[in-house]
C-alpha cells in the first residue's frame, strides 16, 4: 500500500518575520528613549541595556539598530531628553511673565509641582546615574550651573544686587534639590499651604529694598 504524502505545514516563520516587521515600523527613536527612561527611573542605569528595553518593547535586539548605532547613542539622547525637559522647562519658567518677585517664584514652584513639566523622579535617576558615571557627573554639575544662573537672573530682574540674586537663588535651588533626593513626598495643598509661603516671606518681597 503506497505511503500517502506527506502534508508539509506552512511555516510560521514569514508571519513571525512580518509581525516583526510591524513593530518595528511603528517603533520610533522616541518610543526607545522613553523606554529607556522608564527604566532608568524604575531599576538604574545598569538596567538601561538594548535587551532589557527590546523585551519590554516586545521586539528583538535588530529592532534598535534602526534607530540607534549603539547603546551609547541611547544613553546621549537620554541626557538629551532630560536637559531639554527638566533643565528647558525649568528655565522657561524663570523666564515667564511675572509682575513681582513672588509671581517669579510661583512660577519656578509650578514647575516642581507638575511632573509633566519637571519630572523630579527622572532628575534624582540621572542624579543617581551621575555617581558611577564621571562623564554624567560632569553634565550634571553644568546643568546645576546653568540652572542657578537661571535663576539669579530671575531675582536679578527685580532689583536685586548679584550676590543677593546669587544667594537666593542657590538657597532656592539647594532646597528643591534636597526635596528630589530626599524623596520627600506631599501634596500639592501641603507644600503650597505651609513651606512655600514661607519661602515666600523668607526670600521673595514684592519690593526689593535690600541689595
Amino acid at each position: 500500500m503506497p505511503t500517502p504524502p506527506v502534508r508539509s505545514l506552512p511555516s510560521r516563520k514569514p508571519r513571525r518575520a512580518a509581525a516583526e516587521a510591524d513593530t518595528r515600523a511603528t517603533l520610533t527613536p522616541e518610543t526607545w528613549i522613553e523606554a529607556a527612561t522608564e527604566v532608568l527611573v524604575d531599576q538604574g542605569i545598569d538596567h538601561v541595556r538594548v535587551d532589557v528595553l527590546a523585551t519590554q518593547l516586545g521586539v528583538t535586539r535588530g529592532s534598535f539598530y534602526w534607530h540607534f548605532r549603539d547603546r551609547d547613542a541611547l544613553l546621549a539622547a537620554l541626557l538629551a531628553r532630560w536637559e531639554a525637559k527638566n533643565t528647558g522647562n525649568l528655565v522657561a519658567r524663570t523666564l515667564a511673565f511675572a509682575a513681582t518677585i513672588n509671581e517669579a517664584i510661583l512660577n519656578v514652584f509650578d514647575a516642581w509641582l507638575e511632573a509633566a513639566v519637571f519630572d523630579s523622579r527622572f532628575d534624582f535617576a540621572v542624579r543617581t546615574w551621575a555617581l558611577s558615571d564621571a562623564a554624567v557627573r560632569a553634565k550634571v554639575q553644568a546643568t546645576d550651573a546653568l540652572r542657578m544662573d537661571a535663576l539669579a537672573a530671575m531675582f536679578a530682574r527685580f532689583g536685586y544686587s548679584p550676590i543677593a540674586a546669587e544667594t537666593r537663588a542657590r538657597a532656592l535651588y539647594y532646597t528643591q534639590i534636597g526635596y528630589i533626593s530626599m524623596l520627600v513626598a506631599e501634596t500639592v495643598e501641603v507644600r503650597l499651604a505651609e513651606h512655600d509661603t514661607a519661602w515666600l516671606e523668607w526670600i521673595g518681597r514684592d519690593k526689593c529694598t535690600a541689595r
